[in-house]
């Protein structure tokens, strides 16, 4: 996996401060995204050793709610299988952090794949500058939908998804 920042004490990617991990890589492409220097999958840095200890410093901090994936876009193949590895090990070592992923994916999509259990929450949906909303908390345009992950899988109805309306104390 390839990655282009890791941001800390972000207050704009989820709920509460957060550290976020800009991945590389992503086939979307959305016209007008804020990131298309992350779109590149062999952009950017090595995900290596270095960049997994600076993300975990930051997660120490006990102020820090969270983590949030982003980018270019976590799920993309490119990125898939490293990022369900550095969640499992992030939910280990840090049960009490909240886990947020960006993605272009549909919910509908994605909600049967093992790496979405291990989300709080999933922000779903191209962004689409037609439907581009300042105003909006947590995602671009008004087609995405910020959804609370564990709620939706309780709910026993995963088709329809639970969306998060905050949590922040």
């Amino acid at each position: 996996m390839r990655y282009h920042n890791i941001t800390k004490d972000d207050m704009l990617n989820g709920d509460g401060l957060r550290v976020v991990l800009w991945v590389a890589g992503c086939d979307h492409c959305c016209k007008e995204c804020q990131n298309p220097m992350t779109w590149d999958a062999n952009g950017g840095l090595s995900f290596d050793g270095a960049a997994k200890q600076e993300l975990f410093e930051a997660l120490d901090k006990p102020y820090i709610t969270g983590v949030t994936f982003s980018g270019g876009d976590p799920l993309h193949p490119a990125n898939k299988a490293d990022v369900r590895e550095l969640i499992k090990e992030i939910k280990k070592r840090y049960p009490q952090k909240t886990i947020w992923l960006y993605t272009g994916e549909l919910w509908e999509n994605l909600y049967q794949d093992s790496i979405v259990a291990q989300l709080d929450v999933l922000v779903d949906g191209e962004f689409e500058v037609d439907k581009k909303d300042s105003k909006l908390l947590w995602k671009g345009s008004s087609n995405q939908r910020v959804i609370n992950v564990q709620a939706t899988l309780r709910s026993g109805n995963a088709e329809r998804p639970v969306l998060y309306c905050g949590n922040y104390r």
